[in-house]
């Protein structure tokens, strides 16, 4: 586990010790300012920490606390491309550093040394900047020439966090350098279809690692050495639980489990509708199979048997959305993607230094509360976000910024958790009681 120390100094790293040769190439040292490069990155990076819609006023104002200060417009003329280099250094710097808290065994995840939920999201950025983050030229997001793909890869079991990996908006998932990333033997990769590929799925495989997906439903599916019909094969099974050994994909001939849960006719419906809307905005019609399969929840795992239930396995797979809410937490609450600005370049600063912050933040989380099993980073992140200050503040001295963490550890061991719920149990409430998902 990473402790108070070594969250302080790698903190301290990433705001404080900027190489002089770094800030020389991007262009800072060169004017004639008292505002050095690192108080230049403390001040949009904890500013928009603090304050996500913060203006350029505040920021400034955050300057008297840090020392020296200085004016928005002085701010303004700051914030250009040599900015964003050098905030996009500071990034790759705070990414390269490995958190990690200890063991959040919660249930099933205790059974694995590791449980990595992989998913991207992406944010869009101005059309000007389309030749440095080239777009989806008008699909997600919709109208957008630039983006910015955004790849994370997160333990669930010790909250480490990888990435997040940048990307072109158009870049595909299946391309992305955390796709083949090496995981610890036995550990479980639970990933959604954009990173579906038979290499992939086979070297997890091969060096004793664990997957777990929703069905690709264009896989061909072989039962007892026969390729199946799966939705008229499904149809004639009379139980709405299976588990079956299968093999995956004509050449791949990947063996795994099959594993099924039919769900209540109101679930279907709502998936037949999801797919026809769906279609429509394509100009298509979905296929009879597809609306045939929304009969079923349909995953496959290499993981034995013995090691995990259909049940467990259909918790893990919801466990997953953990990944899609730390990206909510980032855009609703961390302000990720919105700007007051239209400037190209002040956008992408913005951009930079509020993922900066996430990951700052992301490292705080998890030596303050990680160790919950009921905790709420959405409220946990408030929190921390009213104690930015004080960590201002502690940048100059280790034991001082140590002392300002062991005060928010404090705080969040007596709030910061979410309540049990009867009607939609949350995910450690699933965990310790997978029946649950099934009331």
């Amino acid at each position: 586990m990473s402790s108070f120390p070594q969250v302080a100094e790698a903190i301290q790293t990433v705001l404080t010790d900027i190489p002089e040769e770094v800030a020389r190439a991007t262009g800072l040292l060169q004017r004639r300012s008292t505002l050095r490069p690192e108080r230049f990155v403390q001040t949009l990076v904890l500013g928009w920490w603090q304050h996500p819609d913060a203006s350029l006023l505040h920021l400034s104002q955050l300057t008297s606390v840090l020392d020296p200060p200085i004016s928005p417009q002085g701010l303004d003329q700051r914030l250009g491309e040599a900015a964003a280099d050098l905030l996009h250094e500071r990034l790759e710097t705070a990414v390269a550093h490995v958190i990690t808290a200890d063991p959040s065994a919660v249930g099933v995840l205790g059974r694995f040394p590791a449980v990595a939920v992989l998913d991207s999201t992406t944010v869009a950025l101005p059309d000007a900047l389309a030749t440095l983050w080239p777009g989806c030229g008008g699909r997600v997001p919709q109208g957008s020439q630039a983006a910015l793909k955004l790849t994370v890869r997160q333990d669930l079991v010790r909250g480490g966090l990888e990435g997040p990996c940048l990307s072109a908006g158009r870049t595909h998932d299946k391309q992305r350098p955390l796709q083949t990333a090496p995981r610890p033997d036995g550990g479980l990769r639970i990933a959604d279809h954009g990173f579906w590929t038979w290499d992939g799925l086979g070297a997890l495989a091969a060096r004793g690692s664990y997957f777990l997906s929703r069905l690709h439903v264009q896989t061909t599916v072989f039962v007892e050495g026969a390729a199946i019909d799966l939705a008229a094969w499904l149809r004639a099974q009379a139980g709405d639980e299976l588990d079956v050994p299968v093999t995956l994909g004509k050449a791949a001939q990947l063996p795994a489990r099959l594993l099924a849960r039919r769900v209540p006719p109101a679930v279907a419906a709502q998936r037949r509708a999801k797919l026809r809307a769906a279609a429509q905005r394509e100009g298509e019609t979905p296929s009879a199979r597809r609306l045939a399969l929304a009969d079923w929840t349909l995953l496959v795992t290499n993981v034995p048997a013995t090691l995990l239930t259909v049940r467990e396995a259909v918790v893990l797979s919801r466990v997953r959305w953990q990944i899609e809410l730390l990206f909510k937490l980032w855009k609703h609450d961390g302000g990720l993607g919105t700007s007051r600005s239209a400037k190209p370049w002040r956008v992408l600063c913005e951009v930079y230094a509020k993922l900066i912050a996430l990951v700052l933040q992301h490292w705080v989380l998890l030596v303050c509360c990680w160790r919950f099993p009921d905790r709420s980073l959405l409220r946990a992140a408030a929190t921390v976000r009213d104690y930015v200050l004080l960590l201002a503040q502690g940048l100059p001295t280790r034991s001082r910024l140590v002392a300002t963490l062991r005060l928010l550890h404090r705080c969040l061991a007596a709030g910061g958790r979410v309540d049990k719920r009867r009607t939609h149990p949350s995910a450690f409430q699933l965990l310790l009681d997978p029946d649950r998902c099934y009331a």
